[in-house]
């Protein structure tokens, strides 16, 4: 198991040094990083705890997940590795195309109409 945890469900009043003092009583921690909003600095919601190692972050996985603190049943975790930025749908895509593929380009195709057959459709008759 990976030391660091994620702290999820967290009420707005919960700070870093609430999450620190609830954690260390299991074990000595390495980092509490309460992610916060940029434009508010309010916080999000969410925590990342690392443990000192994997079996006391397992041990404070199982002591507090659903304890609750500030009012509402914390969500504890194992976090996740984190992933690349999936970046904007036209990253990635050459700006200068092969001859198979152009958009918008027809070669030598030109634009059919449908056929329209002479009944017309519609009118009941």
């Amino acid at each position: 198991m990976n030391s660091k945890l994620y702290i999820g469900n967290l009420s707005p009043s919960v700070s870093e040094e609430d999450l620190r003092l609830l954690f260390s009583r299991t074990g000595a921690v390495i980092e509490v990083k309460l992610m916060l909003d940029p434009v508010t600095n309010q916080s999000r919601g969410y925590a990342f705890v690392t443990m000192g190692t994997p079996e006391l972050a397992a041990a404070a996985l199982k002591d507090y997940h659903s304890y609750e603190l500030g009012g509402r049943h914390i969500t504890v975790t194992e976090a996740r590795p984190p992933q690349e930025p999936k970046g904007t749908m036209s990253e990635g895509f050459d700006r200068e195309t092969s001859g198979a593929f152009r958009p918008g380009f027809q070669g030598n195709k030109t634009r059919r109409r449908p056929h329209r057959s002479s009944r017309r459709r519609g009118r009941g008759r």
